[in-house]
């Protein structure tokens, strides 16, 4: 089923922002807490204390309505502003939708990521013409 999420970025404060909002939404999260260290990125090597940092956290809030997060590094071109510290995470069912949604999305837009394959699924971002952030990101099934 189609959904959407909003993702957050923080510096170096998502734990702890994402522990506040599970208590106040009384939800768990949908997954676990991802570290840097636990899925390293290619090509960048990250000092300890951005080892321990949150890559990715998923939480369910009301509505439907999922949020999701990460702590923002500079070392991989990551410079948090407050005003560009949130997306919106399209995850439509098929990727066909995903390519419809980007193409319509990212026209006028400076370059996005067009959606691809990744290990976890269908992935790719944009910044439309008016310079809101979205993000297409379709979870793989696994067998």
């Amino acid at each position: 089923m189609a959904q959407t999420a909003i993702y957050l970025s923080f510096n170096g404060k998502a734990e702890e922002a994402f522990n506040h909002y599970k208590k106040v939404f009384g939800t768990d999260f949908a997954g676990p807490m991802v570290r840097y260290q636990d899925n390293p990125p290619k090509g960048v090597e990250l000092s300890e204390t951005d080892k321990s940092k949150i890559a990715h956290v998923a939480l369910p809030i009301t509505g439907g309505v999922q949020i999701m997060g990460n702590d923002a590094l500079e070392i991989m071109g990551q410079k948090l502003v407050e005003g560009n510290n949130f997306t919106i995470v399209l995850s439509p069912d098929a990727k066909e939708d995903a390519d419809s949604l980007y193409a319509g999305l990212s026209a006028g837009g400076p370059e996005g990521i067009a959606p691809h394959d990744e290990f976890w699924g269908y992935w790719g971002t944009c910044t439309d013409r008016f310079g809101i952030h979205w993000m297409f990101n379709i979870i793989k099934q696994w067998s």
